[in-house]
């Protein structure tokens, strides 16, 4: 199975890195748009299925402006979470949101690259990627790094835009996603070509029976597959076992 897209390697990264440096002002609200408010309902789903107790610890990967690594903090009360990005802009809005909350000294941020995670092996109870595994040049590599670093029985977590099925539903939603999207990133974030970006990084991006396939590929077990709304996005969960690898 081929796991990168077309753009691949470091002109992905690139091309990547340049698109949510310029967004990372209109991010918020784009997200807003681009899921059709739903989101957040996504996370809130995700956070019931997670189960995070309290003092466990979590990385967040491409944690963009830090929804998700707040949620985390939330629900883990006392354990420290670490939220990863390349992208400085986004961690500069993730850390304002988490200075106005109160949450510093429970969240740190790092600027980093999820294909080379820099921690060791078995070091978190869950490591999530919240819209972000389709921007990276490699996605098997992703997760098999999100699977080193997650404890023995820990979570690798997957939230991310995915490929209805369901017609008409399915060519209504394409129109939205390839014609209006970068028009309406073109009025509100004053940004075409970035928002263009979007719905060509999902034409390249592994459907949720694939991905859950590539899960299970890369060592994890009890691997689960959520569609949601009508395959929108997909919610994929799968646990590291306690077999030497």
């Amino acid at each position: 199975m081929n796991t990168q897209s077309p753009k691949t390697g470091e002109q992905k990264e690139k091309h990547v890195h340049a698109v949510f440096e310029s967004i990372a002002p209109k991010y918020d609200i784009m997200n807003d748009i681009l899921s059709f408010r739903r989101h957040k309902a996504w996370r809130r789903f995700t956070m019931r299925k997670m189960n995070v107790q309290v003092g466990q610890n979590a990385l967040d990967l491409c944690c963009g402006t830090c929804d998700w690594t707040i949620q985390l903090a939330q629900a883990s009360k006392t354990g420290q979470i670490t939220g990863l990005d390349f992208s400085p802009n986004m961690l500069m809005h993730g850390q304002q949101k988490i200075d106005k909350i109160g949450l510093t000294r429970q969240i740190r941020l790092i600027e980093g690259n999820a294909m080379e995670l820099p921690f060791e092996d078995n070091t978190f109870d869950y490591i999530t990627i919240g819209f972000g595994l389709r921007n990276v040049p490699d996605y098997m590599q992703v997760i098999r790094e999100m699977r080193r670093v997650v404890k023995p029985g820990g979570k690798v977590v997957c939230l991310e835009l995915s490929k209805p099925t369901w017609q008409p539903f399915k060519s209504i939603y394409y129109f939205y996603f390839q014609r209006l999207l970068p028009m309406l990133g073109k009025w509100i974030a004053k940004r075409y070509d970035q928002y263009k970006w979007l719905p060509e990084s999902l034409a390249a991006f592994p459907d949720h029976k694939e991905l859950k396939q590539m899960f299970i590929e890369a060592g994890l077990n009890d691997v689960e597959a959520y569609p949601l709304m009508s395959g929108i996005a997909a919610l994929h969960i799968g646990t590291k076992g306690n077999e030497h690898v």
